[in-house]
């Protein structure tokens, strides 16, 4: 099982299957931020019985962009990492919501690669909005 503060990325944090991809991206209640080259789209679901994370990912590098695979898996490594790393403010503030899971898919959108310590800043920059965002929402409702 997965432990809340340990610097790992987990099997069951990994967001899988079609059903749980399709709900994140055509629910309604879904949201969306770009920190470019990186989009972010999270929505909050209800729990699921099977597993002990509260938030679930996943990473898309449509093969559009880079028809290469070497590159796209690089690019889904960078992203990965920079999760795994900054992940702990949104794990705790989806923790302090109750009821509530997340489940969210970050999004290449550039035909261009780039630096790993550019793309960590800009996915650190879009879990502290998420985790705004979640905060701004618990206190207003």
């Amino acid at each position: 099982m997965c432990e809340e503060h340990k610097n790992t990325l987990c099997k069951e944090e990994r967001l899988h299957g079609r059903d749980a991809v399709e709900k994140l991206f055509k629910d309604a209640g879904s949201r969306s931020m770009v920190a470019f080259p990186v989009r972010v789209v999270y929505v909050l679901v209800p729990p699921q019985a099977d597993t002990c994370v509260n938030t679930r990912m996943l990473v898309s590098v449509p093969k559009r962009q880079f028809k290469r695979a070497v590159k796209r898996n690089r690019v889904k490594r960078q992203v990965r990492e920079a999760y795994r790393k900054h992940k702990h403010g949104l794990i705790e503030a989806v923790s302090r919501i109750g009821e509530r899971h997340l489940s969210l898919a970050f999004v290449w959108l550039d035909s261009k690669l780039y630096d790993t310590s550019v793309v960590e800043k800009k996915v650190e920059k879009l879990l502290l909005r998420i985790e705004e965002k979640l905060t701004q929402e618990k206190t207003a409702g």
